[in-house]
């Protein structure tokens, strides 16, 4: 059966030990020029017509726009730096396919020892995400024949000037050998990941059409803001030459002026003045104003929210920056899905295609998955699972071992048990349940006797009886509210947060009535 990729492209043994950049003489010129600088003289007018092109399959200059936001923009830098560090150094798993053979069980294992030893790998997630910002990343493959197997060994990130799309269809990325259709990517030999931050084709994909307008609009009032910072403050200096001043004479007294601010002396010819007006009045407030909203505009689009960027000293509560976190977390889990894709397509399926023994075609085929499995998340579901299977619901195990990301142990593999207790005499567990039953009946009289203590001297009823019920509570109330909410707890363990925060209230307020009396 002969080898094909996902789309029915044929594979060659030439494409496995050459790289495509390196045969193509016009492509590997392409990437030893060095990339213009679009961000120099910036206006709306050029970022549109830098737009524009891209949207007409010229991806090099939206290319090198984004490399130079990158660099100049450090807001940017950092927001993107903290969303592709964030599917950095997970764990993954490679699952086979449903209700998996043998065979296929011993392919899944085989490929994911590949990839644990794969030094380079978490090095292409981090150059994947670069198609965050620039809605797709190129890498080429390294091919080696190692053991008797075909295994990927490196890669190399190729800069996305090197690429075009196909005119005939906007979605499909070719390199740029100056034909007018380019030419088609190799099977096998990359790692194409497109990311989605969008809908729409290959060129709009990324956050780069978002984020260019606050970027171009922040660079105004940055450039506004230097030039207010530097003339705020000095004095106006007004020269004046006599009538009939030649123009060497002019430019000389203009020269004085311009320098004597900056300098603090200077000199001019006899019978020209100086006069220093009112320093330049004007507020800084505007153009920080616009930085500011430039950046939460970027924060927004790039991470979901502002609450886990910076606090603005008004609106930040931990409520809301929990909330934004959240939302982080999302943008997060859809950022490895797409990844999840991306590998599953050319990384582990031509590895699999090339080596497993069960490949039959694209059909049945192991699955990478990162493992996003946290200790909250166990914690938060083994309390409803317990009520769960208590009202008799029947969970399957293996549901529970998918969900929580736990391998199944397989046969005389050992296993975590719970410490065996011995089983206590019918004497002493009739004692136990007596002993409880008392201890029930006890708190219920001391619950009673705290509550009718504390509507009597709510309603003025002062009496001693009362006092001396109450007093182990008041004096744990002088020393700490947090003291006297343990106590509580522990005297009334059937009441919920809410109801012990109420009693709480009401015996602060009988503690007011108490010291009010005795004053």
């Amino acid at each position: 059966m002969s080898i094909v990729d996902l789309y029915g492209n044929p594979i060659s043994s030439k494409q496995l030990t050459e790289t495509q950049t390196d045969l193509n003489s016009r492509i590997a010129a392409m990437r030893k020029e060095f990339a213009e600088h679009p961000t120099q003289a910036l206006t709306p007018a050029k970022l549109a017509a830098l737009l524009r092109e891209a949207q007409e399959g010229n991806l090099a200059a939206m290319a090198d726009l984004a490399k130079d936001i990158e660099d100049k923009d450090g807001h940017i830098t950092c927001e993107l730096g903290k969303r592709r560090r964030a599917i950095i150094g997970l764990d993954f798993n490679i699952k086979p396919p449903r209700n998996a053979s043998a065979a296929e069980q011993r392919d899944a294992e085989i490929l994911a020892e590949i990839l644990d030893d794969a030094t380079w790998f978490y090095d292409l997630l981090f150059d994947f995400s670069d198609a965050i910002l620039k809605g797709f990343s190129a890498n080429e493959l390294k091919w080696d024949y190692v053991e008797k197997q075909q295994i990927i060994t490196g890669y190399e990130f190729q800069d996305q000037n090197l690429f075009m799309t196909h005119p005939d269809n906007h979605n499909h990325l070719v390199l740029n050998d100056g034909t007018n259709e380019g030419e088609t990517l190799n099977p096998f030999g990359w790692a194409l990941h497109v990311h989605k931050s969008k809908s729409g084709y290959v060129h709009r994909a990324g956050l780069l059409s978002v984020l260019s307008w606050p970027f171009l609009f922040k660079n105004y009032s940055v450039r506004d803001l230097a030039e207010f910072l530097e003339i705020y403050g000095l004095p106006l200096r007004l020269g004046k030459y006599q009538s009939g001043a030649s123009d060497e004479e002019k430019a000389t007294l203009l020269r004085a002026v311009m320098s004597i601010g900056h300098n603090a002396g200077g000199i001019i010819p006899r019978g020209m003045d100086i006069d220093f007006q009112n320093a330049a009045q004007g507020q800084s407030d505007p153009f920080e104003a616009m930085i500011k909203w430039c950046e939460l505009t970027q924060s927004k689009a790039i991470l979901g929210g502002t609450l886990t960027t910076q606090a603005d000293g008004k609106s930040s509560t931990n409520a809301l920056g929990n909330v934004h976190n959240e939302v982080k977390q999302d943008i997060t889990q859809s950022d490895l899905h797409q990844l999840e894709q991306t590998i599953n397509r050319d990384i582990l399926y031509p590895m699999y295609a090339l080596n497993g023994r069960s490949y039959s075609g694209n059909r049945r085929l192991p699955r990478f998955e990162f493992d996003t499995s946290t200790t909250e998340a166990m914690r938060d579901l083994a309390y409803p699972l317990r009520s769960l299977v208590g009202m008799g619901m029947a969970i399957p195990k293996s549901w529970v071992h998918d969900r929580l990301g736990i391998p199944t142990a397989a046969k005389d593999e050992d296993v975590l048990e719970l410490p065996k207790e011995e089983a206590p005499s019918a004497t002493a567990a009739l004692s136990t349940s007596i002993a409880a039953l008392s201890a029930e009946v006890n708190d219920q009289t001391k619950q009673s006797e705290l509550d009718n203590a504390i509507d009597a001297i709510t309603n003025g009823d002062m009496r001693d009886e009362y006092k001396a019920t109450l007093k182990p509570l008041m004096d744990a109330l002088v020393q700490s509210e947090e003291l006297a909410a343990v106590n509580l707890a522990e005297l009334y363990p059937t009441l919920d947060q809410g109801q012990l925060t109420d009693l709480l209230t009401r015996l602060i307020f009988v503690s007011e009535i108490w010291g009010t009396i005795n004053e």
